[in-house]
C-alpha cells in the first residue's frame, strides 16, 4: 500500500517568482474497522501496519484485554479507502457490542464518540513501572528521534511514536498522519513483538487525555512528548502513576508529573 504520492506544486520565492515542482506528501485516508460484524470507527490515518493498528486500537479501547482475545485481522483496499476486518474471541463479543451501542460517532479519538462523560474514566488495571531512565538517556534518544521518522523526512507531515528501553536502544517505532493512530500502531507492535515493557514512550506531538490513556495500556512508565500537556493528561497521570514530560526539546524537558521523584529538583 502506498503512503506517499508525489503531486505538481508550485514553489513561491520571496522574489516574486514561482516554479513547478514535485514533492512527496503523505497519504491521508479513511481507514474502517469492522469488528465482528459491526461497523466500530473510521480513521483518518496513513494506510501502513494496519495489522499492528488495529491490535493497538483494540488494547487501548479496551476491547480486547490481550492480543491472544484478536482471532483474526483482515485488511483489504475498498474504493474510498481501506477497511479492516477483525474477529474477536466469542467471550469479548458482548463487551464490543455494548461498546456500539454506546457510541454516537466515529473519530481518530477513542473517546469522542462516547455518549457519556462517566464512560471516559475507562479502567486501567495495573499501575505503571518506576522508569529507570536517565536524563541524559532522554536527551539522547529525543536527539536521535529524526533518525526513526523516515517518512516525516519525506514528507514532513506525519507524527512520530517510539518506545525505547531504559539505555535508551530503540525497540519499536510508528509513524502516522495522526497522534492518536501512531500511538496505537507502537502499542500493536509492541504486542506483536511479545517484548517486555518499554521504559519509556516518545511521541512528536502534544499530550493530552488518550495519549496517557494509551501509554498506560501499553504497561509504560513515562511518556515524554515534544508540545504541551493537557490538564486532562496531567490528572489522568497523577491519578495512574504515569511519569510525564512534556515540551522536550534539546536544550530542556518540563516534568509535569514525577511520581516516583525520578526527576526531582536540587
Amino acid at each position: 500500500m502506498s503512503v506517499t504520492q508525489t503531486p505538481r506544486l508550485i514553489r513561491l520565492s520571496p522574489d516574486g517568482t514561482a516554479a513547478a515542482i514535485e514533492r512527496e506528501v503523505a497519504v491521508e485516508c479513511p481507514v474502517a474497522i469492522e469488528v465482528d460484524g459491526f461497523g466500530y470507527a473510521v480513521m483518518m490515518m496513513t494506510p501502513e501496519r494496519l495489522e499492528d493498528f488495529a491490535t493497538g486500537f483494540l488494547l487501548t479501547e479496551r476491547l480486547v484485554d490481550k492480543p491472544a482475545d484478536i482471532l483474526a485481522i483482515e485488511p483489504f483496499a475498498a474504493e474510498a479507502g481501506w477497511i479492516v476486518r477483525v474477529t474477536l474471541a466469542g467471550h469479548l463479543r458482548g463487551r464490543m457490542q455494548d461498546r456500539v451501542r454506546h457510541r454516537t460517532s466515529d473519530t481518530s479519538c477513542g473517546l469522542c464518540g462516547l455518549s457519556g462523560l462517566e464512560q471516559i474514566a475507562r479502567p486501567v488495571t495495573a499501575r505503571p513501572p518506576a522508569p529507570q531512565v536517565s536524563v541524559a538517556t532522554l536527551f539522547a534518544a529525543l536527539a536521535g528521534l529524526r533518525g526513526h521518522q523516515p517518512l516525516n523526512a519525506r514528507t514532513g507531515a506525519v507524527h512520530a511514536a517510539v518506545a525505547c528501553d531504559a539505555r535508551g536502544g530503540v525497540m519499536a517505532g510508528a509513524e502516522d498522519v495522526g497522534r492518536h493512530n501512531a500511538l496505537d500502531k507502537l502499542v500493536g507492535a509492541l504486542a506483536h513483538i511479545d517484548a517486555d515493557h518499554a521504559d519509556f514512550i516518545l511521541v512528536t506531538s502534544r499530550i493530552s487525555y488518550e495519549m496517557v490513556d494509551k501509554a498506560l495500556v501499553a504497561g509504560v512508565g513515562l511518556l515524554v512528548g515534544i508540545s504541551a500537556p493537557t490538564s486532562l493528561a496531567i490528572d489522568h497521570a497523577r491519578a495512574h502513576g504515569l511519569t510525564l514530560i512534556a515540551l522536550a526539546r534539546a536544550d530542556a524537558m518540563l516534568v509535569a508529573h514525577d511520581p516516583h521523584g525520578r526527576f526531582a529538583a536540587a
